[in-house]
């Protein structure tokens, strides 16, 4: 369960800390450790403007990325050519980008 830390939107993000790395891509729906939650706290809440985000086009079939604007009311920007049938790996190309935007570095 997603544990809301108001504290996490600040914390500071390690990219040497690939071990955060690897127990996301081993269980991407959870249980997540403490410092992942906070980790994912901080990626779901940084780069207004930047966020990647998830868009169901068919209720656990199909979703489609999106990035939300920079400005409340103005239109989210779609990729319809990036359209996954696994919400585990649209939830893994989430993180891979919200990954490189916080850290600089690139995940394989």
């Amino acid at each position: 369960m997603l544990v809301n830390y108001p504290e996490a939107a600040h914390w500071q993000v390690d990219p040497s800390r690939q071990d955060l790395v690897d127990e996301m891509r081993a269980r991407p729906r959870g249980p997540h450790s403490h410092d992942l939650q906070r980790l994912l706290h901080r990626m779901r809440w940084a780069g207004v403007g930047k966020r990647h985000v998830l868009i169901t086009l068919e209720p656990g079939r199909r979703w489609m990325l999106a990035r939300l604007p920079g400005r409340r009311g103005a239109p989210v920007e779609t990729f319809p050519n990036r359209v996954f049938t696994s919400l585990v790996e649209a939830e893994w190309a989430v993180f891979v980008m919200r990954w490189e935007a916080l850290t600089g570095q690139k995940l394989d």
